[in-house]
């Protein structure tokens, strides 16, 4: 969730992109997809912030390092 308490959907395990240019964003919980994002619709839709956010876990080991999974030079 952000500082105002929306969910962000780009951190939530539900959210993907889709190759519809018209329809770019979905939500795999829900069902849909739209052309904005899938929380702002929900919210302007019924009035109430999306009840299935769930945050992404990030992938164990990974430091935010970039280039090899050891971490060594790339040649």
């Amino acid at each position: 969730m952000d500082m105002v308490g929306r969910p962000n959907c780009i951190q939530c395990i539900h959210y993907y992109v889709t190759y519809n240019p018209v329809k770019p964003y979905g939500c795999r919980a829900m069902g849909f997809k739209s052309a904005k994002n899938p929380a702002l619709l929900v919210y302007s839709t019924s009035g109430i912030e999306c009840q299935v956010f769930k945050k992404k876990i990030p992938p164990r080991g990974n430091k935010g390092s970039t280039g090899g999974s050891k971490g060594g030079l790339v040649a």
